[in-house]
């Protein structure tokens, strides 16, 4: 399967997301978060960097869910400002 290629906004949400992500994370470790939202610490790593910006919608359930954010929090972070 050829995946489509990223538009800048769709490159540009999912640095937003790992920016939130990482700052939510605080001092926990990556390996913590990761294992407690059942991920691999590699993809927690990805997302958190931007390599993996558009992650499966459960897998950013999941780290919300461990992070303690609303999916409202999420979407309103990484949803670009009205031009």
């Amino acid at each position: 399967m050829v995946r489509t290629p990223l538009t800048p906004e769709e490159r540009e949400r999912g640095e937003r997301l790992g920016l939130l992500l990482r700052a939510a994370r605080g001092e926990r470790s990556m390996v913590e978060v990761a294992a407690a939202a059942g991920l691999s610490a590699e993809t927690l790593r990805k997302i958190e960097t931007g390599r993996a910006p558009t992650p499966a919608f459960f897998t950013v359930a999941a780290l919300a869910g461990v992070l303690d954010l609303s999916m409202d929090e999420l979407v309103a972070h990484c949803t670009p400002a009205p031009v």
